[in-house]
């Protein structure tokens, strides 16, 4: 009778522990919501609204601005969690996670030393747009390239040769403008000594082609 009694509380210990588990993995209870949002952060290229996180991970935009709250206190090492090497910062309306400034050094290193010396056309003709027409948002990129453009932006990021200038006032897009690294390579002291691009354009003489 005491065996079966034992079995019957411990059953009811773990049906409790499983209705507990249960709540706290609810897609709409706090963690849960905070785990998408961590997730969808670390492969966000661009600073995400609060009206974007709430439509990408289906809770509320006051949930998520809860959630973002507790992860920036953890990420901080608030209450005595570990302060994170990186954080997550508001830029231009929007989050997104960056590394923190006192490891921008070693980062930069290890980025260096991790990828090959040569870049790839798609990456030369990216750093053209942008050394010409800067400063320029990545989707203005992608239209005049009519390709994605996204890896080959972190790529150039990674090296240094391009940095986040500005953000756009009415999209909160960010504008990216070459650094002195570039002129360096380059060996000029200004981008006005780009050679022009006139002289490299089709004169249109021989026509053009009809557009349906």
């Amino acid at each position: 009778m005491r065996a079966d009694a034992t079995r019957a509380s411990s059953s009811v210990g773990t049906a409790d522990d499983d209705v507990v588990q249960a709540v706290a993995e609810s897609p709409s209870s706090p963690d849960a919501v905070a785990r998408r949002l961590e997730a969808l952060l670390m492969v966000a290229d661009e600073p995400q609204s609060l009206v974007d996180l709430a439509t990408a991970v289906g809770a509320p935009v006051a949930a998520v601005r809860q959630a973002i709250t507790t992860l920036v206190a953890d990420f901080d090492g608030v209450d005595g969690t570990i302060r994170r090497g990186f954080e997550l910062r508001e830029v231009g309306g929007g989050w997104r996670f960056y590394v923190r400034d006192e490891h921008d050094p070693v980062v930069r290193d290890f980025v260096l030393t991790q990828n090959p010396t040569k870049l790839s056309s798609a990456a030369l003709e990216t750093l053209a747009v942008i050394a010409y027409k800067q400063p320029i948002t990545r989707s203005s990129i992608a239209q005049i390239r009519a390709v994605n453009v996204d890896s080959v932006v972190r790529t150039l990021l990674g090296r240094g040769l391009i940095t986040e200038s500005s953000t756009d006032p009415e999209t909160g897009a960010i504008n990216y403008e070459t650094t002195g690294l570039l002129l360096t390579h380059l060996g000029i002291n200004s981008l006005d000594e780009l050679p022009l691009i006139s002289p490299l354009l089709s004169d249109g003489q021989g026509g053009f082609d009809d557009v349906a």
